[in-house]
């Protein structure tokens, strides 16, 4: 069995596509193919179904991927071992983020990382979801909880909070809402509930009860500009609202505290580019730690 197959099966397995796990090995498409099936063609199995909108795994490739996968770890460690793991802070790593905290956070940071290793090249992305990395969605996942169960390796980056905001503009004409009954009469601002990745993210009943949104948005980013632009009081991450002059801080004694975590799959823990990606992420946020909380 060739482990340069193996390897390539991992990549389609992840991501579910033959084109972009192509585009990620930085080979051909139709070349990815082949090796896939001479891999199948050595396991006498069929792995994968291959569909015109992407690859299912067979149960047989289920099995077969999660082989890979400690095959994987011991070759890391392997290398590791004998010194011949990468030692440059070279290649790809992909950062999956909570849209807030991608957007209006790490990507101003991200220039002076890659800046300091012109060999390193980052690929950001802040959605408001979840992401797989034992099917390497993403290099490094920004994540609100501490994740308990799989083979990953996490560590607390930052506490952050969150509270009630209002634009200037809305609270002169609508009033200020002196307490949390108040509220009642005002328009709110929420996420779109069924959409929410994270339980830690539905926290609408920890300011009040029976909160009623009448304008749900399922981004941090589209919250704050709805906040922002008059239609109506949101529960905001206080270090993106902070930057915008026209929003106001109300019932401030009302304050929401969560965390970001930085998560990776341990198979990565050997390589140089990922570690250096997470110590530049912990070194980031105990700089700015002043303005999370």
């Amino acid at each position: 069995m060739n482990w340069d197959d193996v390897r390539m099966f991992l990549a389609v397995a992840r991501s579910g596509q033959i084109l972009s796990a192509s585009r990620r090995l930085g080979i051909n498409h139709a070349t990815l193919s082949r090796r896939i099936t001479a891999l199948e063609e050595s396991l006498k199995t069929r792995l994968l179904i291959r569909r015109t909108n992407g690859c299912e795994l067979t149960p047989e490739g289920e099995v077969f991927s999660r082989a890979a996968e400690r095959m994987e770890t011991e070759m890391l460690a392997a290398q590791s071992d004998i010194g011949r793991v990468d030692s440059a802070v070279a290649g790809t790593v992909r950062i999956g983020a909570p849209d807030g905290f991608g957007v209006a956070f790490l990507a101003s940071h991200l220039g002076t990382l890659t800046r300091r290793y012109p060999a390193l090249k980052i690929q950001l992305v802040p959605v408001p979801r979840a992401f797989s990395l034992s099917q390497r969605e993403a290099d490094i996942a920004i994540t609100v909880e501490r994740p308990e169960q799989g083979r990953l390796i996490s560590s607390k980056l930052t506490d952050y909070t969150l509270g009630l905001y209002g634009s200037r503009a809305y609270l002169a004409e609508a009033g200020t809402p002196a307490d949390i009954e108040a509220l009642r009469t005002h328009t709110l601002i929420g996420h779109v509930e069924d959409l929410v990745y994270s339980a830690s993210l539905s926290y609408t009943g920890e300011i009040m009860r029976g909160w009623e949104s009448s304008f749900e948005i399922s981004s941090a980013i589209g919250q704050t500009e709805a906040v922002r632009s008059g239609a109506g009081i949101g529960i905001l991450h206080d270090y993106i609202a902070r930057q915008h002059a026209e929003l106001v801080r109300i019932l401030p004694e009302i304050t929401i505290r969560r965390a970001y975590w930085t998560t990776y799959h341990e198979s990565a823990r050997e390589l140089v580019r990922v570690r250096t990606v997470v110590q530049f992420l912990q070194e980031l946020a105990d700089e700015n730690r002043r303005i999370f909380v």
